[in-house]
C-alpha cells in the first residue's frame, strides 16, 4: 500500500471523529434510562395522581416503564430499516447531518416532559431517539468503512463500538444521584443528548463526503480524487481510485440490489446470512442482559454498592474496546470473534456456577464479579465491534445499504427480545439463565468457524469476489499472502 494509505491524517481523524459522535449518542441513550428508574417512576406516579386523583397501579407502572425502555429498540428497528432510503439519495455525511434533527426533537420532548407533566412526551422522545440511533448504526460504520484506507479499516471500524461503550459509560456516571440522576435533574440527564448532536452538526460540514459514494453513486471522479488526496495526505491516490473503479465496473454488471434480492441471489445469500448471524451473535450473547440488569446481578452477588460495580464494568468495557482497536489488524476479524465467543461461553459457565453456589459459599460473590467482568471484556474483543464493520466489508457498493438495513434490523430486533425477555427468563431459570446464552455462544462459535471468512487486509472487491467464486469456504482456503498479491492497496 502507498505510504499515505497507512497514516492517520487530520482530515481522516475529523471525518471519523465527527461520525463517531453518533455512536456515542447511541451508547448514551442505551445506558441512560437504567440509573434514574426510581425517580422517573415517581414522576409517572405523581403525574397519574394529578390527572386522575389516584396513584398508578403497580402493573400499569411496570407496563409504562417497560414501554419507556423498549420503545427505544422499536425506534431503532424503524431507523435501521430506513438507512438505504437516505444514504443513496443524500450521501453518507449529509444523512448523518440530517438525522440530528431527530436528536434535537427528542431533546425537547424528553428534557421538558417533567415541566409539561407528560410521560407521553418522554416515551415519544425515547422512540424518536431510537429512530436516530437505528439510522446511526447504519450510517456510521458505512461512512467510516468507506473513508478509511484498507490497512486502517478494521481499527477505525472499531471506533464505532468504542463510541457506543464510552456513551454507555458517560450515561452510567451522569446517572448517579450525585450528578444528574436526582429528582430535580433527571430531565437534564435525558436532554443532554443535545450536546453531542450540536457537536456533530458543527464538525461534519468540515468532513468530506464518502469518496466511494462520489465516484460510484454520483460519478464525480474529480471530486472523489480531491477528497481522497485530503483523506490520505498524499497526491498519489491511484490505487484507491483503481479499486473504486473496479468496484464500480462490477456494479455496472449488477443492477441495484433490493432487500428481497439479497436473499434471492445466490451471490449475496451467504454474505447476508453471515451478516445477520454475526449481528445475532452480538445481541444474543447475553451482553445486554448484563448491561440492563448488571446493578441487580451485582446486588445479588452481595456487592454493597452495586452502582459502582456497574460503572466498573463500563470501564472494563471501554478498556477492552481500546485493546480490540489495536489488535484487530494484527489478529484478524474472524480470529478475534472466535476468541470473544469462546471466552464469553466460559465466563457464562463460571457465572452460572458462582450464582448457583452463592448461598452455600459467600466467596462465590467474588467469582461471579470476575465472571461478569470477563464476560464484558471478551465481548469487546470480538462480538462487540466486529459485527458492525464487517457488514461494510462483506458487500460491494450496490448491495451495501440494503445489507446494512437488514443487519441493523436483526440487531435491534434481537436487542429488543433480550431486553423484554431476560427478566422473565431469570425468574423462570434463576441462576441457570446464563446456560441459555452459553448454548447460543457455542452455536455462534461453530457458525463463525465454518462460515465466516477472514477479511483483514483485503479490498472490498476481493472480499466480494471470494463469495462470487463460491462462498466463504473458498475465501478461507486462500492464505493472507495470496490475497495481498491481489490488490495494490492490500495490507502489507
Amino acid at each position: 500500500m502507498e505510504s499515505g494509505g497507512k497514516q492517520m491524517t487530520a482530515r481522516l481523524m475529523l471525518a471519523v471523529g465527527g461520525a463517531v459522535l453518533g455512536s456515542l449518542q447511541f451508547g448514551y441513550n442505551t445506558g441512560v434510562i437504567n440509573a434514574p428508574q426510581e425517580v422517573i417512576e415517581r414522576f409517572y406516579n405523581l403525574t397519574w395522581y394529578d390527572r386522575y386523583g389516584e396513584y398508578i397501579s403497580r402493573s400499569t407502572l411496570t407496563t409504562l416503564w417497560s414501554l419507556s425502555v423498549s420503545i427505544f429498540s422499536i425506534g431503532g428497528m424503524v431507523g435501521s430499516f430506513s438507512v438505504g432510503l437516505f444514504v443513496n439519495r443524500f450521501g453518507r455525511r449529509n444523512s448523518m447531518l440530517m438525522s440530528n434533527s431527530l436528536a434535537f426533537l427528542a431533546t425537547v420532548l424528553m428534557g421538558f416532559s417533567k415541566m409539561a407533566s407528560s410521560f407521553e412526551m418522554l416515551i415519544l422522545g425515547r422512540f424518536i431517539i431510537g429512530v436516530y440511533s437505528g439510522l446511526t448504526t447504519g450510517f456510521v460504520p458505512m461512512y467510516v468503512g468507506e473513508v478509511s484506507p484498507t490497512a486502517l479499516r478494521g481499527a477505525l471500524g472499531t471506533l464505532h463500538q468504542l463510541g457506543i461503550v464510552v456513551g454507555i459509560l458517560i450515561a452510567q456516571i451522569f446517572g448517579m444521584d450525585l450528578i444528574m440522576g436526582s429528582e430535580s435533574l433527571w430531565p437534564l440527564l435525558l436532554g443532554f443528548i443535545f450536546v453531542p448532536a450540536l457537536a456533530q452538526c458543527l464538525l461534519l460540514p468540515f468532513a468530506p463526503e464518502s469518496p466511494r459514494f462520489l465516484l460510484i453513486n454520483r460519478n464525480e471522479e474529480n471530486k472523489a480524487k480531491s477528497v481522497l488526496k485530503k483523506l490520505r495526505g498524499t497526491t498519489d491516490v491511484s490505487s484507491d481510485l483503481q479499486e473504486m473503479k473496479e468496484e464500480s465496473r462490477q456494479m455496472m454488471r449488477e443492477k441495484k440490489v433490493t432487500i428481497p434480492e439479497l436473499f434471492r441471489s445466490p451471490m449475496y445469500r451467504q454474505p447476508i446470512l453471515i451478516a445477520i448471524v454475526l449481528q445475532l451473535s452480538q445481541q444474543l450473547s447475553g451482553i445486554n442482559a448484563v448491561f440492563y440488569y448488571s446493578t441487580r446481578i451485582f446486588a445479588k452477588a452481595g456487592v454493597k454498592q452495586p452502582v459502582y460495580a456497574t460503572i466498573g464494568a463500563g470501564v472494563v468495557n471501554t478498556a477492552f474496546t481500546v485493546v480490540s482497536l489495536f489488535v484487530v489488524e494484527r489478529a484478524g476479524r474472524r480470529t478475534l470473534h472466535l476468541v470473544g465467543l469462546a471466552g464469553m461461553a466460559g465466563c457464562a459457565v463460571l457465572m452460572t456456577i458462582a450464582l448457583a453456589l452463592l448461598d452455600q459459599m459467600n466467596w462465590m460473590s467474588y467469582i461471579s464479579i470476575i465472571a461478569i467482568l470477563g464476560f464484558v471484556a471478551f465481548f469487546e474483543i470480538g462480538p462487540g465491534p466486529i459485527p458492525w464493520f464487517i457488514v461494510a466489508e462483506l458487500f460491494s457498493q450496490g448491495p451495501r445499504p440494503s445489507a446494512f438495513a437488514v443487519a441493523g434490523l436483526s440487531n435491534w430486533t434481537s436487542n429488543f427480545i433480550v431486553g423484554m425477555a431476560f427478566q422473565y427468563l431469570e425468574e423462570l431459570c434463576g441462576p441457570y439463565v446464563f446456560i441459555i446464552f452459553m448454548v447460543l455462544l457455542i452455536l455462534f462459535f461453530v457458525f463463525t468457524y465454518f462460515k465466516v471468512p477472514e477479511t483483514k487486509g483485503r479490498t472490498f472487491d476481493e472480499i466480494a469476489s471470494g463469495f462470487r467464486q463460491g462462498g466463504a469456504g473458498q475465501s478461507e482456503n486462500k492464505t493472507p499472502d495470496e490475497f495481498h498479491s491481489l490488490g495494490a492497496d492490500s495490507q502489507v
